[in-house]
């Protein structure tokens, strides 16, 4: 009876063990998965924004990560390109000079020979560009809007016509290439006046301590244009403070180095200008125009004529008596008033006008009463114009009206004032011609202005 009994009880702690064991393997099941599971899996299954927030920083942390890995792995790539290409230079150095010492007479003449060919080839491509180029010679175009403006810069501004991004028509040079290609510009005009060639027409005589230098601070002002296929052109001018003559450098650069195209010396001191201006009505902007006229040209230029062309007869005696108050005040008596009984038309008047003049050749200015210009203008118009050879167009900036330019005052502040070149207060009408500064001779070879436009 009792081996029976016995074998219950085994069976029983038998089964019993077995229930333990497997507890124990579930319970070492379960600790090595929490142990193992991923950290993003315990944060992913937290609700709400807290596990999104930490799921974020884990990624931004991990990419940061992989980024300065990357950058430092870039960094070893070019330090070792560098040093490859050190050695690389290094051993075709190396290889250079064995050849040399074996050869050194053929190759030394082969390799001068090359050089210079190459010399010779690159001035003769640039000399054509030259000739190419708008500079020397003038080419003929289909109308007015196939003409490449230049844009005029001084040492500290440039005043450009494509404004780009920032649509400021004057501006300090913001890129870094343009600010050094107008200082090489100006100091390769320089090295020219002050070193000058048999062909600039110096004397050979006159040696270095007889020579006036020129500086930066001479550079008076410059005008450059590019045409895109064949390079840019350089109008350059220097004067010294107390001297009346300038020095005038024209240097062309055809997609590659500078190439001086002349250097002469430029006298405008017994250079006059012929104003030429029509009129009809308008007294009072005539009468603010011979003010900025009594300022600029009697007092301080002094080498001017002025020739009114007045249309109808209704204001005529006011701009007389104006005409006779400055003569008057000032003892200028270099003006013309020449009366046209008929409608008014801005072409016949400056035709009228340069047919007046009866003393040879002179400089003349068409100019409108609303234009306001400076004594520098007027060195700009005698500098750019040549009798039979070239003509002047300035562009002109034009402001907006000043009551919408300036609404949020009560008044709008004084013509010199306004007289800025911003964005917000005009713009540059460089589709306009009716301004030119051309000599007589020439405009009479033209013919006559047209009659069209009124």
């Amino acid at each position: 009876m009792r081996m029976p009994r016995r074998g219950l009880v085994i069976q029983a702690r038998t089964r019993w063990l077995l229930v333990g064991l497997a507890l124990l393997f579930s319970l070492v099941l379960l600790m090595y998965l929490l142990e193992c599971a991923p950290q993003t899996d315990s944060n992913g299954s937290l609700p709400g924004v807290i596990g999104e927030s930490m799921g974020k920083e884990y990624y931004q942390a991990l990419l940061q990560e992989q980024e300065e890995h990357y950058q430092n792995r870039a960094t070893s790539l070019k330090r070792q390109i560098a040093q490859l290409k050190q050695e690389l230079q290094e051993m075709s150095d190396k290889l250079k000079s064995l050849q040399e010492k074996k050869s050194p007479k053929i190759n030394g003449m082969n390799y001068q020979g090359t050089k210079e060919q190459t010399s010779n080839d690159l001035l003769e491509f640039l000399h054509s560009q030259i000739d190419k180029a708008e500079v020397s010679v003038g080419a003929k175009l289909p109308s007015e809007y196939g003409v490449i403006p230049f844009e005029s810069f001084t040492s500290m501004k440039v005043f450009q016509l494509e404004m780009g991004l920032t649509r400021h028509p004057e501006e300090k040079p913001v890129r870094k290439d343009k600010r050094d290609e107008l200082v090489e510009v100006i100091e390769a005009g320089l090295e020219v006046i002050n070193n000058p060639d048999e062909e600039d027409g110096q004397d050979e005589d006159d040696g270095v301590g007889d020579r006036q230098l020129y500086s930066e601070n001479d550079f008076i002002e410059g005008y450059y244009r590019t045409e895109r296929d064949k390079g840019t052109q350089y109008e350059l001018f220097y004067k010294k403070m107390d001297g009346m003559e300038y020095r005038h450098v024209t240097l062309f650069r055809p997609f590659g180095p500078l190439m001086k195209v002349k250097s002469e010396t430029v006298d405008i001191s017994r250079s006059i200008i012929n104003i030429i201006v029509p009129l009809a009505g308008r007294t009072e902007a005539f009468a603010q125009f011979m003010q900025n006229f009594r300022d600029v040209c009697i007092h301080q230029d002094k080498r001017v004529h002025l020739t009114v062309v007045y249309f109808g007869q209704d204001g005529l005696l006011e701009v007389k008596s104006i005409l006779e108050s400055v003569a008057r005040e000032t003892d200028f008596h270099n003006y013309t008033l020449v009366s046209l009984n008929e409608e008014f038309n801005r072409g016949r008047g400056l035709d009228m006008g340069a047919r007046a003049w009866e003393k040879g050749e002179v400089l003349m200015f068409f100019c409108d009463v609303d234009i306001y210009f400076t004594a520098e203008f007027l060195n700009s118009c005698r500098l750019n114009a040549e009798p039979g050879k070239k003509v002047f167009y300035p562009v002109v900036f034009s402001l907006y009206n000043p009551a919408i330019v300036y609404a949020n005052q009560d008044i709008p502040p004084p013509v010199e004032q306004q007289l800025v070149h911003k964005k917000d207060s005009g713009f540059w009408r460089d589709f306009g011609f009716g301004m030119t500064c051309q000599y007589r001779t020439d405009f009479l070879t033209v013919g006559k202005m047209t009659l069209k436009k009124k």
